[in-house]
């Protein structure tokens, strides 16, 4: 409950956020760039609130971001655009998973 990481799997973690963002006082800064991590895939409830705050802290600290636009509540038209504008790479989550295969 205080934003440390619970590992789930290898390579998939959990943790719970404090504040909107996910990298406001949690360590997942620090579990990406130790995994050499450098794209993150968002979903999550409410794109106005918690998804969009998460969305520009990836942004701002320059991973490549995609958004999984049928894995977000609360997305609409602007929204979208807003992100495409500030390099946001908005997809569908099967074409997420079928890139990600194909890079394999």
């Amino acid at each position: 409950m205080k934003g440390e990481p619970q590992q789930l799997e290898a390579n998939e973690w959990i943790l719970n956020k404090p504040r909107w963002g996910a990298f406001f006082q949690t360590s997942v800064e620090k579990i990406l760039s130790g995994q050499n991590i450098s794209t993150l895939v968002v979903s999550g409830c409410n794109f106005p609130n918690c998804p969009r705050a998460t969305i520009y802290e990836v942004s701002e600290r320059d991973f490549r971001t995609v958004v999984a636009t049928d894995a977000v509540s609360g997305l609409y038209p602007q929204g979208e655009q807003e992100l495409e504008n500030i390099g946001v790479a908005i997809l569908k989550t099967r074409e997420i998973i079928n890139r990600s295969l194909t890079q394999q």
